[in-house]
């Protein structure tokens, strides 16, 4: 197991040159699978490429190595046209010519997910170890950015540098060492993560394609060299320059060998060297000559103009990124721990599966396609591979929630007759969780088998009589829900022994509140008809998230319940209110959050907000002088949606208009290639409607108010947003990045000329004060801004609508107008001040996730209807996943610290489980196994006893912890 380094050394041995200089020239190409044109043009291209790669390579030792491009993906690509190169392939790996690794996939950073950089890592490796060797090279070259966090994972991938491409303004050497912010004196840096990792940087200063092309005939080389070793001297710390021989899908330099034996020829005194990432580290390394600028944290290119940092693309597409967040979440926060849950049931975990949908999903990931700034034709593919990905985490839910569902023992209510229809409801967050559940069941069917007509069955189920149909817990209390009739339905089972099974049914669908929900648990309840022996009264839950797990009483009477006195959450027509909050709505439709814990009140919240944009799908660019319109002066249209025990909620109707489109002038500057801040393109005169519907809800356990935004779009070059603002006193604002909760500055540097400050989120962003604080978490809307208006007001993008891709050319795009239907969904959350420790954030990364359901039967079984393998103790550590092992079956759990603190992780297995574990283990990201870990026993007192001992882990300051188990 590689342990995170304190800080990687800047010494080591190579040969001794007696020359200057060293330039080390790397053969590369940077393969973007889908840009500017399709998947399969660029295919083509690359088959081309790889072919002439092989031929190069078979003629002679005079071409030493070719870097490919950092990710195995290309092997699988190029494999899939020719299949019968893989050993010609494979011998060039082998012997260390074709360089291969450590990803999958270059992916972008910000717009993925923790989990998925990790599977991208672990699939990487796997791949590359069938061929050879995996790199371990951290590499990064075009990368929209980096995020903190990156150092600590590349230690625990047993990787100690990066080469990257942006994030950081190198200054040259001016006799100091540069440690203002995010600049460095040199291309060389160390960069340090928040928990205190450290790799060695290397910036591409003058670009990854430094050193492409280089010419044989001696004038031009004569030419070429006097400028690129200036300007590499200019940021290089060291003798060791390195050029990067290659760019985007760059063919090979088939003449390279004379190119250098040319530029030998020309500077007697430099080495010139075909090299390789290795070998350059290791000279590097030897002669190290200056103190390097340490640059810590993320890398967003803080300290430029703020005009090139391709920010806008987590705003570009929006519904891409809607679909990658479902993606990601079905697999790492549903489709695994549920596969694990069925894994120590005894039945087989999906690996392959599992593998097949993560790379699909990953497919999606490389910046030019998550981040929306491709030709139309790349996204359209994407949406059919997160469809694939995304059918492939369906199926498996299913599986497994089924396995685990006919686990569970719900004998119990058979006591309520042939009606009683129990469905186990799965909660797969980290943490206990109650919240409003909605699924369908079947409340009756018919199978096809059974011989009757098509006509006997269908008025056999609409004769079913649906009324005083109610639902019930596990100790026979009845739960408040609401029970909608889907009429006749036809269904179908696959059994895995027979034929398919067709089936005529009466559907039902049912919303209740699920409450206290064990981590990684289930709890069982049951439709069942209200003239048997039901329990009248709302039944809660106390105690802590383990203190029920032990099983339930064998007694069918139990002592009456008083029923809430709570029927309705309306306090009157414009307000609702649970125990938490209070919420109240204007004329004009926004709202106000009273946070009854703290008394901060929020005001003027949910006013939408519309601007031009005349950009591209990189950049925002709002038209010159342009006031921005709101619905703020707007008269709304407020009635009550749902008006339950257990929820409520509003509709808010906003009839607006806005420009149509850009003028005219937007296509001439388009066209004449204008760089987009330069352009002068207004709004049309004129106006269309745009009509938005604003659902606000707030459940009776509810710590937020969820919103749900609908608007169909028929405008373009233009962008929404929502506004929520804080009034809280606070210079920075925190927000969720991969494994880590980090801190940025509300005004950007002295550099920034960028009227637009906006930045990458994940699952929420939060800006407090010492005793309050405001979150607004939301589902795949990567965008966000805090604005310099006096009231540290969020700002979420909710669309931006654009006509043309951008970069070196002109490719319209016009289906990035995203013209059409969009739905979107936020929550709310007031809290303490500090979100980590009060709970807050926990509620914000469980509205990331949904809960599952399934159908069962009546029958017995060795789990309890309440139930959990797993239960955890740790103040500001949070779960990220549950896996198995492929290698050696060991289940592997993660956390990360939200903290700078230091944080203890307490650990205990069910005993119920088949095979109960025994030993667990420190890991790292590629699960690798590491030091054993002390277990204590546990006292009845705890709230982990329902195992016999529990496992005691240290987590440093942000660190990430990788727990595996053993049997």
């Amino acid at each position: 197991m590689n342990q995170p380094s304190t800080e990687p050394t800047m010494q080591a041995t190579t040969k001794p040159t007696s020359k200057s200089k060293r330039a080390h020239i790397i053969s590369h190409t940077h393969w973007d699978r889908e840009w500017y044109l399709p998947y399969e043009k660029h295919h083509m291209r690359l088959i081309q490429l790889v072919d002439s790669l092989l031929d190069q390579l078979d003629e002679g030792a005079d071409y030493k190595s070719f870097y490919l491009d950092g990710q195995t993906i290309i092997i699988e690509d190029y494999l899939q046209v020719r299949p019968e190169q893989k050993e010609r392939l494979e011998k060039h790996i082998r012997n260390g010519r074709i360089v291969i690794g450590p990803w999958y996939i270059l992916q972008d950073a910000f717009l993925t997910s923790g989990e998925a950089n990790v599977r991208n890592m672990q699939v990487g490796h796997k791949d590359a170890k069938r061929y050879g060797t995996p790199s371990k090279i951290g590499y990064f070259p075009d990368t929209f950015g980096l995020v903190g966090q990156t150092p600590q994972l590349m230690q625990q991938s047993g990787i100690d540098n990066v080469f990257f491409g942006r994030g950081v303004k190198p200054t040259g050497f001016n006799n100091t060492v540069s440690d203002a912010g995010y600049e460095s004196s040199f291309s060389e840096l160390m960069w340090e993560g928040p928990d205190g990792s450290k790799v060695l940087g290397v910036l591409f200063a003058n670009w990854y394609s430094n050193g492409n092309e280089i010419p044989v005939d001696e004038a031009s080389a004569r030419k070429f060299w006097e400028t690129k070793l200036v300007d590499a001297e200019k940021y290089a710390s060291t003798n060791e320059l390195l050029y990067m021989n290659g760019c985007d899908h760059q063919p090979i330099q088939r003449d390279l060998p004379e190119a250098i034996r040319m530029a030998e020829q020309l500077h007697p005194d430099i080495e010139f060297i075909h090299s390789n990432f290795p070998d350059y580290l290791t000279a590097l390394r030897a002669s190290a000559e200056h103190e390097l600028s340490t640059v810590k944290g993320e890398l967003r290119s803080q300290r430029t103009d703020g005009w090139g940092t391709l920010v806008n693309t987590a705003s570009a597409r929006v519904y891409l990124k809607q679909m990658n967040r479902l993606g990601q979440t079905l697999l790492e926060k549903v489709a695994e721990p549920l596969a694990s849950y069925a894994y120590l049931l005894g039945h087989a975990y999906p690996h392959d599966q599992l593998t097949y949908a993560w790379k699909t999903l990953m497919q999606n990931h490389p910046h030019d396609s998550i981040c929306g700034c491709s030709v139309d034709e790349v996204h359209r593919e994407m949406v059919t591979r997160f469809d694939k990905s995304r059918h492939v985490a369906e199926a498996l839910i299913e599986e497994s929630t089924s396995q685990i569902a006919t686990a569970v023992d719900t004998s119990i209510f058979a006591r309520y007759g042939e009606h009683a229809r129990p469905v186990v409801v799965f909660n797969t967050t980290g943490w206990e969780r109650s919240g409003v559940v909605q699924m369908e069941l079947d409340a009756a069917r018919l199978y096809f088998r059974e011989g009757y007509t098509l006509e006997e069955m269908a008025g056999q189920m609409n004769a079913v009589d649906l009324s005083g149909r109610i639902l019930v817990d596990e100790e026979g209390m009845q739960i408040p829900c609401t029970v909608e009739d889907l009429g006749l339905q036809f269904g179908y089972d696959l059994p895995d022994d027979r034929f398919r099974q067709p089936y005529c049914c009466r559907r039902v669908s049912i919303r209740f509140e699920a409450e206290n929900v064990d981590a990684l648990g289930l709890k069982t309840y049951a439709l069942v008809n209200s003239a048997d022996n039901v329990m009248r009264g709302r039944y809660t839950i106390g105690g802590s998230s383990i203190s029920n797990l032990i099983g339930i009483s064998d007694e069918s009477d139990t002592t009456q319940v008083t029923p809430s006195k709570t029927t309705t959450l309306l306090r009157d027509e414009r307000s609702m209110e649970n125990q938490h909050l209070m919420v109240m709505i204007a004329d004009n439709g926004s709202f106000t959050i009273t946070d009854k814990r703290t008394g901060r009140t929020y005001k003027d919240l949910g006013v939408y907000e519309n601007v031009g944009d005349i950009g591209n799908e990189y950049m925002f660019k709002q038209p010159e002088n342009e006031v921005a319109r709101t619905t703020r002066e707007l008269q709304a249209e407020i009635q009550v949606l749902e008006n339950t025990s257990y929820i409520a909620s509003f509709e808010v109707i906003h009839h607006w208009e806005i420009p149509e489109s850009a003028d005219e002038m937007l296509d001439r500057e388009q066209r004449e290639l204008i760089y987009y801040p330069h352009r002068k393109a207004q709004r049309s005169a004129k106006l269309i409607p745009f009509q938005i519907r604003t659902v606000v809800s707030l459940s009776r356990s509810g710590k937020g108010v969820e919103l749900e935004t609908t608007f169909n779009n028929q405008a373009k070059d233009h962008r929404v947003r929502v506004l929520f603002p804080t009034d809280l006193v606070s210079g920075v604002h925190h927000v969720d990045s991969m494994f880590e909760i980090a801190t940025r500055d509300n005004k950007p540097a002295l550099e920034w000329q960028n009227p637009s400050n906006t930045q990458h989120q994940q699952s929420f962003v939060d800006v407090s004060e010492n005793d309050a604080g405001l979150i607004v978490a939301n589902l795949g809307l990567n965008e966000y801004e805090v604005l310099q208006d006096g009231r540290n007001t969020i700002a979420i993008t909710l669309l931006r609508a654009v006509g043309e891709l951008g970069d070196w050319g002109l490719f319209p795009t016009p289906e990035a107008q995203c013209l059409g239907e969009h739905s979107f969904q936020m929550e709310i959350i007031p809290h303490d001040g500090h979100g980590a420790l009060s709970g807050a954030y926990i509620e914000a990364y469980q509205f990331q996730v949904p809960w599952t359901t399934a159908q069962t039967e009546v029958h017995p079984g060795y789990l309890t209807p309440s139930n959990t393998p797993f239960a955890w103790q740790g103040d500001g550590l949070a779960f990220s996943s549950l896996k198995v092992n492929e290698d050696s079956g060991d289940v592997m759990l993660r956390w990360y610290n939200m903290t700078t603190d230091s944080a203890t992780l307490k650990l205990a297995a069910s005993q119920a489980n088949p095979q109960p574990y025994e030993t667990a283990y420190k890991s790292n990201i590629l699960e690798e196994e590491g030091e054993r870990l002390h277990s204590d026993s546990i006292a009845e007192a705890s709230s982990l006893s329902f195992a016999s001992k529990e496992w005691i882990i240290q987590a440093g300051s942000c660190e990430i912890v990788t727990v595996g188990l053993q049997r």
